[in-house]
Formats: structure tokens, sequence, C-alpha cells
């Protein structure tokens, strides 16, 4: 039924809007929520939000933010899928990680994913797994044939190599669709250890290796172009997509003078990238890298059939938290959906409790059931390119493709990965970001939940067998981090205090006024000081009760909560108050605006307010309850 129908007539029934009439909707919105006045496009720009890489998201996009082109599935750029029936027709490869030095149980887990969904094998060999010559046993029952395998080996990757092809001359086994692959990545190795002198005989044992897999098993790819350490160092998606496009370029050279042509070396590479919670950035971020790649090989000359960029993309373990792990279930869910519509060939999806040690067979278990559900039940893989001609994503995808090609001619500039690397260029690039991004950590402007915001105190610790140590950093490797990283050292500080004196520092919450006075105070400062596992103890009271009440709370700190209006009758008094009742730091939930003096004066140490530095006042007051 058509538009013009008279029985449907949908939108041809309304007049047409444009974009001054929203512009003018908005600005009636920021008058009644207070924000300065505003017109126009000055409206619209009050509701943009800045991103990592300088790009700025609008809110609102139309058909003329829309490319003049989006090409086709399958055919360059590739930015709609790789392949021209992208993901639809067997579902994308669902890879399993698998990290442990036992062979034995590390079979079992790899026999127990594979008999449940699971269509690949993702195995850490050597330094941090299993090593070389249990690789036999870790493989004994895989039907090889039938679930590729991709080592992850790090320094030991050509021995790990000739173990696996071994493997497959004795059992005689056919490569299966999809291959799997050797895993050689000597600049990973360097960005993770930054062990300079095993460069030059890695790169020599990737060209042997490329060589070899393009001349008697074309469907193994020898060579991992790993983004993962540039992403666990800190990095944004755009300084991911510069270097990943920097190391596959590297390797494009070795590939080409071992005596490789162009179309081989390229189908030599597998890429890995990260997979977050921000889905829109990750489904853009993988498009993107299709299309950068695409670039890289129209200038080398490789041909369409060669060109598409074949991704791995895993769950980020940047994101995964130690506290509440419970809540990486819903975090690797929406990365594994991220991963799944942004076209990548092949997904990880990391267990919950992966922070903590070695997954469990039940983690494991619901890991490989976030993505049969998005398969089996959600069926996202039958819809080619999910995200194609939305105006927005398009537009991020163009964007993060433009701060992408310019790091990497930043690096290309800097003499290639190898020395940005050396020279530190690329690490300090690296630590910049991750400085300013734990700045909006630590004032919760990006937030954690169950570690920054709704921390629960009481909540038994969940405990895992320690995993291995991966490799690095050594002199000059890049650093892994987590989100959770400054407020982990916190916890920490407070679980010390727990187990030494049974109990964990407090802190007591002076609720002034009525309760519709002081209700919403009371709770963000609880759940700011519980962030950083101080307990809290909250009372309604007055200047007369203040001290009692401090005194039987058991805490050496309080936090003085209530409204603008009542603080303005009785902040001053019972802050004053509770620095005789022997208060050591006494807090003002609020912004203190023109009193501050007279707050201070009367003894408030300090102001608790959205968007202060969490992570300064939860240190400092851990510092003076510690003090005897």
């Amino acid at each position: 039924m058509t538009a013009e129908s008279p029985e449907l007539p949908l939108a041809a029934a309304f007049p047409d809007a444009d974009r001054a009439q929203w512009q003018r909707l908005v600005e009636g919105v920021l008058r009644k929520s207070g924000v300065a006045e505003a017109a126009g496009a000055a409206a619209e720009d009050a509701l943009a939000t800045d991103l990592q890489d300088g790009i700025r998201i609008r809110p609102l996009y139309t058909a003329e933010d829309a490319p003049s082109a989006l090409g086709h599935p399958g055919f360059p750029p590739f930015v709609r899928a790789g392949r021209p029936e992208g993901t639809a027709v067997s579902g994308w490869d669902v890879r399993q990680r698998h990290a442990g030095t036992d062979p034995r149980r590390v079979n079992e887990a790899l026999l127990a994913d594979l008999e449940n969904g699971v269509t690949s094998v993702w195995l850490t060999v050597g330094d941090g797994g299993v090593p070389v010559a249990g690789l036999a046993e870790a493989l004994r029952g895989v039907y090889l044939d039938l679930a590729p395998v991709v080592l992850d080996a790090g320094a030991e990757f050509e021995a790990a190599a000739e173990e696996l092809l071994k493997l497959y001359r004795e059992s005689g086994a056919a490569l299966p669709e999809g291959g799997g692959g050797l895993g050689a990545d000597p600049l990973g190795v360097l960005a993770r250890t930054g062990d300079d002198g095993a460069l030059p005989a890695g790169l020599a044992a990737t060209a042997r290796l490329a060589v070899r897999c393009a001349a008697e098993v074309p469907r193994l790819r020898a060579v991992a172009v790993d983004a993962l350490p540039y992403h666990e160092a800190g990095g944004s998606a755009a300084e991911e997509l510069g270097a990943s496009l920097a190391t596959g370029v590297a390797y494009l050279r070795e590939l080409t003078q071992a005596g490789l042509g162009i179309d081989d070396a390229c189908r030599q590479l597998e890429f890995r990238y990260a997979a977050t919670a921000d889905q829109f950035l990750t489904i853009a971020k993988l498009r993107a890298a299709r299309r950068l790649w695409a670039r890289v090989a129209e200038v080398c000359g490789v041909s369409p059939g060669a060109a598409a960029q074949r991704q791995h993309a895993v769950s980020s373990t940047v994101m995964m938290t130690r506290r509440d792990p419970w809540v990486n279930m819903l975090r690797t869910t929406v990365a594994g959906l991220s991963a799944g519509v942004g076209g990548a060939d092949a997904v990880t999806v990391l267990p919950f409790d992966a922070a903590l040690g070695l997954p469990d067979a039940f983690a494991r278990r619901i890991a490989r059931n976030t993505q049969s559900v998005l398969l089996e039940e959600s069926h996202l893989s039958k819809v080619i390119d999910p995200a194609g001609g939305s105006w927005y994503v398009e537009q991020l995808t163009a964007e993060l493709a433009g701060k992408g090609w310019e790091f990497f001619q930043e690096i290309e500039g800097a003499g290639g990965q190898a020395a940005a690397l050396r020279s530190g260029m690329l690490g300090d690039r690296l630590a910049a970001t991750w400085r300013r991004r734990s700045e909006d950590l630590a004032h919760r402007r990006e937030p954690i939940t169950g570690v920054s915001e709704f921390p629960h105190l009481a909540e038994p610790p969940v405990h895992r067998e320690p995993a291995p140590a991966p490799a690095g950093p050594g002199s000059g490797g890049l650093p892994r981090v987590r989100r959770d990283d400054a407020y982990e050292a916190l916890r920490s500080r407070s679980d010390a205090r727990l187990a030494a004196d049974g109990a964990r520092p407090k802190v007591f919450l002076a609720a002034l006024g009525p309760v519709a006075a002081h209700t919403a105070r009371v709770a963000f400062t609880a759940n700011l000081f519980q962030a950083g596992g101080i307990e809290t103890a909250s009372e309604q009271v007055t200047a007369e009760s203040v001290a009692a009440a401090f005194a039987g709370s058991g805490a050496r700190i309080a936090a003085v909560c209530s409204s603008d209006a009542v603080y303005g009758e009785q902040a001053a008094e019972v802050a004053a108050a509770l620095k005789s009742a022997a208060a050591v730091r006494v807090y003002l939930a609020g912004r203190p605006g023109e009193r501050r003096e007279e707050f201070v004066a009367a003894g408030v140490d300090a102001f608790v307010f959205a968007g202060c530095d969490a992570v300064e006042v939860l240190t400092s007051a851990l510092d003076v309850t510690e003090v005897a």
C-alpha cells in the first residue's frame, strides 16, 4: 500500500517539517531546563556530545548527512560487508578464547565449548598458555577438519605454528572453511613486551610462514594484525584503527619482499579489534576499518577479490570490571551485538569473570550462549549490514575513518609501526589519551555501573583460579589498563582494612531537614563514598543531636546532606558540631556557591557534588580514616 493510498496516507497527511522547526523546539526545552539562552544552530549544538579523537556527535542527523554512495556488500570499499552475503548464510564464526597452562584441562574446556555452540578455538600457547609441546594434548579429540584453530603464541609463534601444522599433516584433515590462523604478530609482541631485539627474526619467521601457507595451506592465515595491545593501553578507536593499518602495511612490505604476490599477502592477514559496550562506536569502527584497508589495498594494487579485510572482534578487557562482575554479562552482550552488526567475520565474547582469573564452566557457557541467542534467536546475522543507511552511523563511520587515516599517516611519517613503538611516539600518544579518559572516569563523567555507580559493598566477592600472567610489559612495552583501575585500588584498601580490623572505613551522613530535602543528596553521597569501599551510616539529625549521632556511628568522617535552603539555616552550625565531636573531616554535599567561606569557617573541609573528582575525594577520605 503506497503513501498515496486514501486508506492509509501515512506521512503524506502531515506537513513537511524542517530543521528550523526542530531547533525552535529545542530552544524551548533548553529554556525550561535552565540552560543559557541559545537559538538556532547554537541550541542544537548545546545537545551535542564530544567523543575521543575530536569527534562530535550531533543530536540530529538527516538525509543531508548521508554519504553520496554506500557501496554494496562484498565490493570495495567493503563498508557494508567483506562478502556479498555478509554473515547471512551461516552466521559469523563463534570463537572462544582459552588461556591455561594445563593441556588436559584446556582440552576439557574447549571440547565442551565446541560441543555447545562454539565454531572455532582461539588458543593461547607458550608464555602464559599451553606449552608448545602440549598442543597435541590440548587439541585431542578436536575435529580439525570442522573446527578452525587460531593460535595466540606471542614470541613462540613459529614453534607453535610448526606444531599445529604437524597435527594437520598427521590427521590428514582438510582445513575447514575459515581455515584458522597461526597468529604470527611480531609487531604485537614488540608492543606487548618492548623486546626490540627479537623483531628482525620475528619478521623473517612471519614471512616464511606466510609463504608456506600461501603455497601449501591457503585457507590458513599466517599473520594476525592484532590491534588489542593499543586498545588495552588506553588508545581511542581512531588510534586503534591507525595502529592496525600501520601494522598491516608493515606486514605487506615484509611478505611481498619475501616473494609473495600482493593478493596472496593480503589473504594471509586477519585483523583483530576490540568491541566495547559503546555499540555505535564499535559498529562504526569495524565498518571504518574495512573502508580504510580497502583504500590501502587499492593503493597497493590488490585485486578486489583479495582486498576485503577479515576481522576478528573481541569484547574489550578494558571495560571488564573485577567488582560486581555479573554486570560484565551485559557489557559483553552489547559488545557481541555491536561486533555482529558491524560485520565482524569472527566474534569472541569473553566470559564475565575473565578479569578475575581463569573462567569457570558457567562463565564460558554464558559467553557462548550470548552469541547463540544473538545468532539463533535474535537472527542478527540474517540481515546484511543492519546499520547501513543510518545517517548517524554512516557519518560516524566516515568521521572515524578520517581520524584513523590521520593517525596512520602520523605513524608512517614517524617511520612506520616498528619505529613508532621503538621511539615511544605511539606509547606516549596512547598514554595521553588514557590520561584524558582517566579524568572522565575519576569525575564519573564516564560512569561504571557496579563500581563508580551503584556499588554493592556487601556482595560476596567472586573468586577464580589465577590466570597465567600475560606477556609483558617489559622495558618499553605498552601497559594494560582497565576502566576500574583507580576504583579497584580504593576498594582494595577498604578490603585490607576489613581484613585487618574487622570493619570497613565509614562515613556518617548527617541528614538535615525533612525527608524531601535531604533524600537526593544522601543517596548521591552514599553512592559516592561506597564507590571507594567506604560504608555509610545515615541519620536525620539537628544541630543539637548530630554530635551524639556521629559518636554512636563509629565513623571518623562525616558528610552534611540536605537542600541549599536548609544549608542556609543549619549547615554551619551542624558542621561546627561535627568538628567538636572529633570528626577528622567534614564534607558538604553540593556546590558551595557564594557561601563557601562561611561553610569552611564553620568546619567544612571539602565539598562533594556531581562532577567532582571522586577518586581524589575518596583517596583523601581513606587517608584520613587510616590515621591513628
